[in-house]
């Protein structure tokens, strides 16, 4: 009896467990995009105009905010903008590093141009013999390659688990960098859940 009463719970918490957890999350982001509304005078409010809190409100005034500015930029009138607001910020010695450096980032992560995070490598890390799950950000770096005996070093970021957002990156020689035929989600499902989730094993 205590057998079975112990599999139905858990089978239970199996089905509840990641409805929480993506609710609680979701919840989180809706309430953190909603702060976005404080950029609205106080009298245009929802809350003051409906009397009431509705969440989501934030992420549907985020996504027509970036559909505005890309049809703002779109054009010559806009690109011209931007760019004058680019020559601005790039007059400041810390604000310049730091825009120049997010905005690399973003065009590398969010374009469909290059090889960044669409590779899945296999690396020897922290010491020989144990390895680690990385992502490939730059397919050779001359500049350390010219450094360490010629042969082209591979960058590979090196997330932490749970919290994938933090990491480390690699240079690795490209003859011990071994690519994996696994999917950026599956290998992030695998990274994220502590190794639980495994990729089912490539077809021969």
């Amino acid at each position: 009896m205590r057998l079975i009463a112990r599999r139905y719970l858990m089978a239970g918490l199996l089905v509840w467990v990641p409805i929480l957890v993506t609710v609680l999350v979701l919840r989180f982001i809706l309430d953190l995009v909603d702060q976005i509304l404080l950029l609205l005078p106080p009298p245009l409010r929802p809350d003051a105009l409906f009397g009431f809190h509705i969440p989501g409100l934030g992420a549907v005034l985020a996504v027509l905010l970036l559909l505005l500015t890309g049809m703002l930029v779109s054009n010559i009138i806009g690109r011209t903008l931007v760019g004058l607001w680019e020559d601005l910020l790039n007059r400041i010695p810390f604000v310049r590093a730091l825009y120049n450096g997010v905005k690399s980032f973003s065009t590398t992560i969010l374009s469909n141009q290059g090889n960044s995070f669409k590779k899945v490598m296999l690396i020897e890390y922290p010491r020989q013999g144990i390895w680690s799950i990385g992502f490939q950000t730059a397919g050779d770096v001359p500049q350390i390659s010219a450094h360490t005996g010629g042969e082209p070093q591979v960058c590979v970021f090196v997330p932490t688990t749970p919290n994938p957002t933090s990491g480390f990156i690699m240079m690795v020689p490209r003859s011990q960098a071994i690519e994996l035929d696994m999917s950026v989600d599956a290998a992030m499902k695998m990274i994220v859940t502590l190794g639980v989730v495994v990729p089912p094993a490539p077809a021969p």
